[in-house]
């Protein structure tokens, strides 16, 4: 019963934090565009706290696998995010905004590793694809509170509503956090043992970039981001140009839209991960973003935000319960399942950085038609890497514990 009650705030630390990882999202640019910035500059700024944030996240994954006080290690980080926000408010100068920025991605990266940690150390490798559904539907959940809040606040009083919001969501995920308690949390199950398993020690990160199945599943998120990440930005800011609806509230709905989608494809996602596995999970995932890109880049009109975001909320849904389960799987038993994670997301951080400077730069010069174009076509090599590689990965993940644990070494992966 006690654990229940850990696990029941850990899924009330995601609501709370769903706002607050993602910093100020979509409403960034329409922030900036308020402030008289251009496409390609916003494009830069947000390239900037990407790019920090890929560099942090494989060295924090370590850190998630390492420490013992991971509530702490999230509490920081939701403090860190409200205070670099409330002063970019303050003073949305190139510099500031920049700064801001970094401090945000750093801590979003420290983020996502110290969460998965907190949930394989509360419920083990049985219950994970369970809990990471529990997990996103719950993030989202919070992502649709949050936005809805922006959406009506944002229209009576302005997009610096968005920013009161977002601090008010961080001293929930504080508040929430206080109630999962240290001695639920299995230490050695959280970072990837067996419970009552023998410490591993450091990870070579060698043996992490050699092994080809978490190799195929980094580039494909590298793909899949470089693709996706710009386009919810783009949106708005395409709107936001045209002066054709309140920027805040349009943006507001297309967060809303694709939140009340994410909700029950996450829950669908652990139950697929379940009985089919992570493999199709992510298939269906990649499905959706070619399609979402060509919608956005064809059809120009505001209306376009309802299929181009349902489609935004099956990828991202999907999305969220996969990439952390196919690092724990792939690497079970090796006591190193964060920093593997890390080592994803750093990958799919650098797609996610990369993405607003190709878009910004096309939409400045070319239009916002092409530059949704040119997104879809980066998704569709992801969707292709991962059928071309389909039997690596279902072979790491159909593994038992014990050949999971052999395919994260060196030798094993070059074979496959």
């Amino acid at each position: 019963m006690a654990r229940r009650r850990s696990t029941r705030a850990l899924s009330a630390v995601n609501f709370f934090l769903a706002d607050v990882r993602d910093g100020l999202g979509p409403f960034l640019g329409i922030f900036l565009v308020g402030q008289g910035w251009a496409p390609d500059t916003i494009g830069y700024v947000m390239t900037v706290g990407g790019l920090a944030g890929m560099l942090a996240t494989t060295p924090l994954g370590a850190l998630a696998d390492a420490t013992r006080h991971k509530r702490a290690l999230i509490a920081a980080c939701a403090v860190a995010v409200m205070v670099a926000t409330l002063a970019l408010l303050a003073v949305p100068s190139f510099w500031l905004t920049a700064s801001s920025q970094v401090a945000t991605g750093i801590a979003a990266a420290a983020i996502g590793p110290a969460i998965a940690s907190l949930t394989l150390g509360l419920v083990g490798q049985a219950g994970y694809a369970r809990q990471l559904g529990r997990n996103e539907a719950f993030n989202h959940g919070g992502n649709l509170a949050a936005a809805a809040l922006a959406g009506g606040f944002g229209y009576v009083f302005g997009v610096t509503a968005v920013f009161v919001i977002m601090a008010v969501m961080a001293v929930g995920s504080l508040a929430a956090l206080a109630f999962i308690r240290p001695q639920d949390v299995d230490y050695q199950s959280a970072r990837g043992l067996e419970s009552g398993a023998d410490a591993a020690g450091p990870a070579p990160i060698s043996v992490l970039l050699t092994c080809l199945p978490l190799q195929v599943v980094a580039a494909t998120l590298l793909l899949f981001h470089f693709g996706n990440a710009a386009m919810l930005p783009l949106l708005g800011q395409a709107i936001a140009a045209k002066g054709g609806a309140d920027p805040s509230a349009y943006t507001a709905a297309t967060v809303v839209i694709a939140q009340l989608t994410m909700i029950p494809m996450a829950l669908l996602a652990s139950r697929l991960a379940g009985t089919r596995g992570y493999w199709l999970v992510l298939l269906l995932a990649l499905l959706a973003l070619p399609v979402r890109g060509l919608i956005a880049g064809l059809w120009q009109s505001p209306y376009a935000l309802v299929p181009v975001q349902i489609l935004d909320g099956v990828g991202a849904g999907l999305l969220g319960v996969a990439t952390p389960g196919l690092a724990a799987q792939i690497l079970r038993g090796t006591g190193h399942a964060n920093i593997g994670l890390g080592v994803v997301l750093t990958c799919q951080g650098l797609g996610a950085a990369l993405s607003p400077a190709l878009a910004g730069f096309l939409a400045a010069r070319f239009g916002y038609g092409v530059a949704f174009l040119a997104l879809a076509g980066v998704a569709l090599a992801a969707l292709a890497l991962w059928v071309i590689a389909s039997g690596s990965i279902r072979a790491a993940i159909g593994a038992t514990p014990g050949q999971g644990q052999r395919s994260a070494q060196p030798e094993v992966a070059s074979e496959a």
